[in-house]
């Protein structure tokens, strides 16, 4: 029995299947797989060439490359050319070649109908006990009790709700002996102070994030920031957003220093910046910053370096430059929150992963019992490092769970 019918289930259930073993997807939405369509901005980033650990955030580091290793991304994209999807890179970044995400899902569900896999929707997990004196499991759910030689939970997160992932999983895995690390929103948006983000809202730039809790440099990333009428989005906030949320649970001051010119070298940029000044000395102050900035964040920066828009840009002496340097390479803004699970694209925390065995996805807590997913305490950054960790914890639980080892080739 599987619980749970997003990316790990299936692929448990493909490979599990595969394998000779019958096999049951306990799914409590209407239809398995919704997350799926939602991943890549609807055309589903499948995966990555690109695949290092620090592509990944743990509280065991090397657990979720132990993992990949078992069944790496060319697996994955052999698995997937077999089902009919032809993957295509965009710099290391694989989507399916007609770029939909629901193309991915379709032949999930197809090769999932076709191996004879029971899939029962609408249908919630209660509860899994071991069987006393007896092999296997008793699972109850809304539509009576099931029972099963090994199950595996792959129930998700807390992340993205509306598409099923309600955090059940944790309650499950718990009932049998698992530690849960605090789930957290994770790639996901920073609410910061300040009603000058009003302005902002809707501008994309360039930037570099630093993000320091308690004065600790915890984590940095280069890309488009987007500004939005209460903080920080985009990528590059994604990025840094789990350790924003786990300082803040813990009740420390987050800041995120903004370098709105990350082109310019620290060494040279008050050079550049004096040079630029001179040359434009008849413009204003607001009318320096034409060509290098947003006109409205441009704004915004002037009044935080406390200099007039209508300023002459040659009268500004050294220490007013100085200070605009500042504004320009070290904004400072104070996070106050993230945004809720209904806004993250996953979950920092989940089950502690030194409980189970990476080779083969089963509970040293439990035999016969596999976790797989987002359900773990794994969580990777942006670019189709989740889906495949869905993809190989899913893929070894199922062949694990159906007696064949990871690499025995009968998949």
């Amino acid at each position: 029995i599987i619980i749970g019918g997003g990316a790990s289930g299936l692929a448990a259930a493909v490979f599990g299947a595969r394998a000779g073993a019958a096999v049951t997807i306990v799914e409590h939405m209407d239809r398995v797989g919704k997350k799926i369509l939602s991943t890549g901005n609807g055309r589903c980033n499948l995966t990555n060439l690109d695949m290092r650990p620090e592509c990944y955030r743990s509280g065991q580091p090397s657990f979720p490359m132990e993992v990949i290793e078992g069944f790496p991304v060319e697996r994955t994209l052999e698995f997937f050319r077999g089902l009919g999807i032809e993957p295509k890179s965009r710099g290391g970044y694989i989507y399916p070649n007609s770029d939909q995400a629901s193309a991915v899902l379709d032949v999930l569900r197809r090769e999932v109908e076709h191996l004879g896999v029971a899939v029962l929707t609408d249908c919630e997990a209660q509860a899994v006990n071991t069987r006393p004196g007896e092999h296997g499991f008793v699972v109850r759910t809304s539509q009576g009790e099931l029972t099963a030689d090994a199950v595996i939970l792959a129930a998700g997160s807390k992340a993205a709700p509306n598409t099923g992932s309600d955090g059940s999983g944790y309650r499950l895995a718990k009932g049998l002996g698992h530690r849960i690390i605090k789930p957290l929103p994770a790639l996901v948006q920073l609410r910061c102070q300040g009603k000058h983000y009003r302005q902002l809202a809707g501008i994309r730039t360039e930037a570099k994030l630093s993000l320091y809790a308690d004065g600790q440099l915890l984590a940095e990333d280069t890309g488009e920031l987007q500004l939005t009428d209460y903080g920080l989005s985009g990528i590059p906030t994604f990025q840094i957003s789990r350790y924003a949320s786990r300082a803040l649970d813990e009740g420390k001051r987050v800041v995120v220093m903004v370098d709105f010119l990350p082109g310019w070298p620290q060494e040279e940029a008050f050079t550049r910046l004096r040079e630029r000044a001179d040359l434009q000395s008849y413009k204003t102050a607001e009318e320096f910053f034409v060509g290098l900035l947003n006109k409205k964040l441009a704004l915004v920066l002037l009044q935080a370096a406390g200099i007039s828009p209508s300023q002459p840009v040659g009268g500004l002496k050294n220490r007013q430059l100085s200070r605009l340097l500042e504004v320009l390479k070290s904004y400072e803004a104070l996070v106050m929150s993230v945004n809720p699970f209904a806004n993250a694209q996953v979950c920092c925390g989940g089950v502690d992963t030194r409980e189970v065995d990476p080779a083969t996805m089963e509970s040293r807590k439990c035999k016969n019992f596999y976790l797989a997913g987002e359900l773990l305490d794994v969580d990777g950054i942006c670019g189709g490092y989740n889906l495949q960790f869905a993809w190989s914890s899913g893929a070894i639980a199922g062949m694990n769970a159906a007696g064949k080892g990871a690499h025995t080739g009968n998949d």
